[in-house]
């Protein structure tokens, strides 16, 4: 394995389908196999054994189901990034998996090419939703405060700066957008968005996104009057 190999592992209770994803993985020079399991238990003991860089985690699977299962895998490990995989396009899916800690959510009828791109995004420390998901989602099941009370909330120790990058971030902007749309640089965007992660103490983008709407900086709906 390279030693800037992406490791992947993945979980799944149906053979056919682990057997797909590994040979996706396995067709990139970059990535490199780590493992697979066929249940929430085996996916648990294989994300701590072998603590991959991205995991592909089935949310329906016997037991321990997916969401419980990242939970654990994602508990004190700071490496490894989870990418749900689901045949079902259900809402509260995929805001669960967000709260335990997933970087991604994907349909299981993705392309090869589609599954790639998402294990690279995911790898890098981006988050994997499509700014019309993430709305959705905050709208249906964020309970945002009536007012904004920046000074005795988590944001206090944000600069202006910090909060003006989370806003942008929790509307799905990459960082090259959030500096276009800030007039300043992509690498200045990116020491902005560690920082606020730092501050905050979260794990990675997503939960910055839940947490700009929990806290009330973003209300659903703001996007749409730029």
């Amino acid at each position: 394995m390279s030693p800037a190999a992406i490791s992947v592992a993945l979980a799944d209770d149906q053979a056919l389908i682990r057997a797909g994803l590994r040979m996706v993985v396995e067709s990139q020079a970059d990535f490199a196999f780590a493992g697979e399991a066929s249940d929430g238990a085996e996916a648990i003991a294989l994300g701590r054994s072998a603590r991959p860089d991205v995991m592909l985690m089935d949310i329906r699977m016997p037991g321990i189901d997916g969401i419980e299962a990242t939970t654990a895998v994602l508990s004190g490990n700071e490496r490894t990034r989870v990418v749900m995989l689901t045949t079902f396009d259900v809402d509260g899916y995929v805001y669960d998996s967000l709260r335990a800690g997933a970087s991604g959510f994907l349909l299981k009828d993705v392309s090869p090419e589609q599954l790639v791109a998402a294990i690279r995004t995911v790898a890098s420390g981006d988050m994997l939703l499509a700014p019309t998901l993430t709305r959705r989602l905050v709208e249906r099941y964020v309970s945002r405060p009536p007012e904004v009370d920046i000074a005795n909330s988590p944001l206090s120790g944000l600069t202006d700066r910090e909060r003006d990058v989370l806003v942008e971030l929790a509307s799905g902007l990459s960082n090259a957008e959030i500096g276009a749309r800030l007039y300043v640089s992509e690498g200045t965007v990116k020491t902005h968005v560690s920082r606020v992660l730092f501050k905050l103490g979260l794990r990675d983008r997503v939960q910055a996104v839940i947490a700009a709407y929990e806290c009330g900086l973003v209300q659903p709906g703001m996007r749409d009057r730029h």
